[in-house]
């Protein structure tokens, strides 16, 4: 070869040969494996083809998006499925093959199929759901036993978003006046660390189960954007093998995640799972006083039983007596009276004794001994009984009569008596 080109000649040739050999354009199917949209309105993205069942890509190009035609095409997007491009997501668009001297190959993207990629989540989420059906956990959450008073919840949520502030505010703020233990485990609710996030913190409540009644995640919003994420099999399945109830309140109207239908009870929004907990307190508080006004009244009927039949006793006493002799009546009437005597007897000292265990339950009703002026110290839910319960900058609750003060353990001193009698 005699020909001597300059490497711009040469790249020249090729642009040239390939827009010739592919003049067309062409509907391509690929996943998106990397996206951004710069400052000058432009979406660049790497797209790849790696089929479901295999674990490496077999071919990875280029994309770009310009700004005029990205505008438009992400909204019809995001209207149309209810999501944003992301990564990971199975999309069908129409490109152009380009060839720069500078950048190399890329395409170049005009338009997206949004029927394909609603096609392609809906597939997704149904094999997602079969998979956990075929292995015989999709209901094992649903079929744990609620807690009659959810007291004690972990709260899976970001603590700075909106939803949080709504369920926080609602469950606190109840009319009724119910006293509520929550701890917030920091999780990211959206974006490629859903997963990781939601898992980790499930994890970390797990290994503490037993400070815990209930779990509920929580999103708020109410948006259908960036739902999917929780339509991820690893955290539908680690929801199924979670050991106490979980609660979803994930703040969507339109359709359930595979992590709602999976936990014990879903919830549309952070407020009515508030709502719900509020609900069972209510309806514990409203069984107890029934259970209560049965007692009270199982023993007014036994007691007048007794009357009656101490009244019969008594009435067959005075028909024998009238029947007896004079020498056995006087017996007989110092029988009736001892008899009278000791029931009064029996039923007043029954009477005190219920008085006495009244007054002791009154003493030590908790609302009563706060208004005494005592309080309530608590850490993560479990009351506090010793120094030994709490360390250095551990942040507990102390419960007055009129409410609650949050305190960090600056310093423990340790009673000295208690010291000399160790």
């Amino acid at each position: 070869m005699t020909e001597r080109l300059t490497l711009t000649e040469l790249q020249l040739i090729i642009k040239d040969s390939l827009y010739m050999a592919l003049p067309d354009f062409y509907w391509v199917i690929a996943e998106i494996s990397e996206i951004k949209a710069n400052t000058s309105g432009h979406c660049y993205l790497e797209l790849i083809d790696k089929p479901a069942d295999e674990k490496h890509v077999r071919a990875r190009i280029k994309a770009v998006i310009w700004n005029n035609r990205y505008r438009f095409l992400k909204a019809l997007f995001e209207s149309s499925t209810g999501e944003s491009l992301r990564e990971g997501m199975k999309i069908l668009v129409k490109t152009k093959v380009e060839y720069h001297e500078l950048y190399g190959l890329s395409l170049v993207i005009s338009d997206i199929d949004p029927a394909f990629t609603i096609g392609e989540m809906a597939l997704k989420r149904q094999m997602v759901i079969r998979k956990l059906e075929e292995e015989g956990v999709f209901s094992m959450n649903r079929e744990l036993e609620f807690p009659m008073v959810p007291r004690r919840i972990a709260v899976i949520s970001s603590g700075k978003a909106a939803g949080y502030g709504d369920f926080m505010n609602h469950l606190t703020g109840n009319s009724f006046g119910y006293i509520f233990y929550t701890a917030l485990f920091e999780t990211a609710m959206q974006g490629t660390e859903t997963e990781e996030s939601v898992i980790s913190s499930l994890n970390r409540i797990a290994d503490h189960a037993d400070l815990f009644d209930v779990v509920v995640i929580i999103r708020g919003g109410g948006s259908q954007t960036d739902l999917s994420w929780f339509d991820n099999y690893n955290i539908a399945y680690h929801v199924t093998q979670f050991p106490i109830p979980v609660l979803t309140g994930i703040g969507h109207e339109k359709d359930l995640s595979v992590t709602d239908m999976v936990a014990f009870k879903p919830l549309k929004t952070p407020t009515a799972t508030a709502d719900y907990l509020i609900e069972c307190f209510a309806n514990a508080e409203s069984r107890l006083n029934e259970i209560s006004t049965g007692i009270m009244e199982n023993t007014r009927q036994i007691l007048e039983e007794w009357s009656r039949m101490v009244e019969s006793f008594l009435s067959n006493l005075n028909l024998a007596t009238r029947l007896m002799s004079d020498s056995n009546r006087k017996t007989v009437e110092r029988f009736r009276s001892d008899l009278v005597s000791f029931t009064y007897n029996f039923l007043k000292r029954i009477k005190n004794i219920c008085g006495v265990h009244e007054n002791t339950l009154a003493i030590l009703n908790p609302e009563n001994v706060l208004r005494r002026g005592y309080t309530i110290t608590s850490l993560n839910g479990k009351i506090v009984k010793s120094i030994r319960q709490v360390a250095g900058d551990d942040v507990i609750n102390t419960q007055f009569s009129d409410g609650k003060v949050t305190s960090k353990v600056i310093e423990k001193t340790k009673d000295k008596r208690l010291k000399k009698q160790e």
